[in-house]
């Protein structure tokens, strides 16, 4: 097993790199969710895959700062501003 990640900015990288892949593999997904107003429920199996992933690799302490969320909102909704919503 991999040593677990002990900075934040490889922290932070692997978050973005797991949302990129959650973004680019579930396009029309990600659309139509914004379009009904839910996403996160149709994405949750991905999102979860992914928080495991990220989890598995990052310590606990750093886990707390919430990168991954973050990374998912940056990545995943602010990429898809455009896309018509109610939400927003």
């Amino acid at each position: 097993m991999a040593m677990p990640m002990r900075d934040e900015e490889s922290a932070k990288r692997l978050a973005r790199a797991i949302a990129s892949d959650i973004s680019i593999y579930n396009e029309a997904v990600i659309i139509k969710g914004i379009e009904e107003d839910n996403l996160f429920d149709i994405l949750a199996e991905q999102i979860q895959e992914g928080l495991t992933h990220y989890n598995e690799k990052v310590p606990q302490d750093i886990q707390a700062k919430n990168y991954y969320n973050r990374a998912l909102v940056d990545i995943v909704l602010k990429n898809k501003a455009h896309v018509k919503s109610k939400i927003w």
